[in-house]
């Protein structure tokens, strides 16, 4: 699917205008949407930039992109970012790089965000899939029981070494595993965010403004939410 995520990409890099300050996601399809981003920089694009993750901050800047301090913007023109998951009404689920919850305060405070995304990722629904959950570690087993007895249940994130998984935020991640469709995602997310020590989930609504599908074939497909 390198193909199709390198057209979407592409596609979303037109849509940068001088002056933007703009919000960079993270994750397989935005490595090309950022390398697409250095080539338009480099024939004379002129914006600034924040990241949700610190990989994607050093490969833009390792390409020239100038960046602004994240702690002094309250507004962003545009966030353009990847999904592990979107349905044909926007709703996605998002955080498998583990980026989660910095990805939706960008997404959040981005008059527009593009999702850019390979055709294997457009679903009919939500679910068959892992929701990332960001937690606190201060009391982790209780959460993590409090989270299982409401029928959510999953593994906490490890790295290769088994190590525990931490994001940028220095948070443990709960991977929960859902094997079926989810029938109320914005339920679940309620649910989700009731219990102490739950900081945010992967779970993203009426954000996306458009969706660029890029296809192995060769062509990238536009989906735009009007009502948002």
């Amino acid at each position: 699917m390198e193909k199709a995520k390198k057209l979407a990409a592409e596609k979303a890099a037109l849509y940068l205008k001088d002056g933007m300050t703009l919000g960079i996601g993270t994750g397989s399809t935005v490595f090309y949407f950022i390398e697409a981003l250095i080539k338009r920089c480099r024939e004379g694009l002129r914006i600034h930039a924040v990241s949700s993750s610190l990989r994607s901050m050093e490969q833009a800047k390792a390409g020239g992109i100038p960046f602004l301090d994240v702690q002094k913007i309250e507004k962003l023109d545009l966030t353009v970012d990847g999904a592990d998951a979107i349905d044909l009404q926007g709703r996605m689920i998002k955080g498998g790089g583990g980026a989660l919850l910095r990805e939706k305060i960008l997404a959040f405070s981005s008059k527009e965000m593009i999702v850019i995304i390979d055709e294997s990722k457009l679903v009919p629904r939500l679910g068959r899939q892992k929701l990332p959950v960001e937690i606190l570690s201060f009391g982790l087993s209780a959460t993590i029981f409090h989270l299982k007895q409401l029928g959510f249940q999953g593994m906490l994130r490890k790295n290769q070494d088994g190590s525990l998984y931490l994001t940028d935020n220095n948070n443990p991640i709960y991977d929960i595993h859902y094997p079926s469709w989810i029938d109320h995602p914005e339920e679940d997310h309620l649910k989700l965010l009731s219990i102490p020590g739950v900081i945010e989930t992967g779970f993203f609504f009426n954000l996306a403004k458009k969706t660029l599908v890029g296809y192995e074939k060769g062509h990238v497909e536009e989906i735009s939410y009007h009502d948002l």
